[in-house]
Parts: C-alpha cells; structure tokens; sequence
C-alpha cells in the first residue's frame, strides 16, 4: 500500500500588498523596512506567505501605501528610492526616511501637497 504526498497549497497571505507596494516604490526591503518600522525577517515572512502582518503592521503599510500614492503623484516612482534617502532642506536637512522613522509625515504630505498645488511653501 503506496501513501500519496498530499500537496498543500501555498499560503499567499499578504504577498501581493507588500512585495507589489515595495517593487512598485522600487524599494530595497532594507529601506522598506525602516519605513514601516518591522524587521526585514518579519517583511520576508509576509512576502513569502509564511506569517500574516500584524493590526499595526496592517496600519503602517496602508499609511506607506498612501504615501506612495501622493509620492507617485509627483515624482516619477524610480526617483522615489534616491529622493527618499537624500538630505532635504525642507525638512531641515533630514532624508525623508528620517523624517518618516521620527514619525513626522505630515511634513511629507505638507511638501506633496505644495508640489501638487505648484505653490512655493
């Protein structure tokens, strides 16, 4: 009497959400993790389908998603990955990571908001 493998399938739990919104951002998950403030482990688990994110994980991934929506707005997405890392003046001389880790982005949303509107702040 042969046993059959029984193929289970393979989870997909937040997969497309965040690989898709980190790709889409043209993120490296280094950075992306300092963006949502989680472990690359715990990133890679979601991605792989292994372990579903958190109440907040949930939270600030739909906070980045929003992020990257108004980003998209008015920068191209392949600059966002150069613009997110560079000192800004704007924001004092700050990279805006550094500006979204301290938990200042509204400061962002105030600078998307002038480029969109085309007024000088």
């Amino acid at each position: 009497m042969a046993i059959k493998a029984v193929k289970r399938p393979k989870k997909t739990l937040c997969l497309p959400k965040i690989r898709v919104l980190r790709e889409t951002m043209h993120l490296p998950r280094k950075t992306f993790c300092r963006l949502i403030g989680f472990s690359e482990r715990a990133v890679a688990d979601w991605e792989c389908g292994n372990q579903a994110p958190n109440e907040l994980a949930e939270r600030r991934l739909n906070e980045l998603q929003r992020l990257q929506e108004g980003l998209m707005a008015v920068v191209k997405p392949e600059v966002i990955p150069h613009w997110i890392n560079t000192p800004n003046d704007a924001l004092g001389g700050l990279k805006p990571l550094e500006a979204i880790e301290r938990g200042e982005t509204d400061r962002l949303w105030r600078m998307i908001y002038f480029l969109e509107s085309g007024v000088a702040s």
